[in-house]
């Protein structure tokens, strides 16, 4: 049995490094969006309606608002997440399975590039 390091080549770690920093950009257009939709507290013209329907758009309003924060705290984290797995490409340890230690597979990796488990590791934890 060898003592060889398990790991992805530069070249497929470079092909990855392409597909998490498209991701990223592509993530962080979206949380810009997704901000400037909570932060732009347009008020659908309201104020000449009865107060009823007033305060069924303000209770609308916050329960998009809410839904607004969550997408966006969901969003960082998908953001923060991928640029962790740049560091793990830097560190030559990208791919590699935290629990079994084998790599993940490519196909894998290429719909979820910021993937820290395997899938025989994912499905133990269930």
């Amino acid at each position: 049995m060898s003592d060889k390091i398990v790991r992805y080549s530069d070249q497929d770690l470079q092909e990855f490094k392409l597909i998490i920093e498209k991701k990223i950009e592509h993530a962080e257009e979206d949380l810009a969006l997704i901000e400037s939709a909570f932060k732009n507290d347009s008020n659908n013209g309201t104020e000449d309606t009865s107060p009823t329907f007033k305060a069924f758009e303000e209770g609308s309003e916050t329960m998009s608002k809410e839904a607004n924060v969550q997408l966006a705290i969901r969003q960082e984290k998908f953001i923060r997440d991928l640029k962790n797995a740049l560091l793990r490409i830097e560190n030559k340890t990208y791919g590699i399975c935290r629990v079994t230690g084998s790599l993940i597979q490519k196909e894998r990796l290429k719909l979820v590039p910021h993937a820290t488990l395997s899938i025989e590791a994912k499905r133990q934890q269930y």
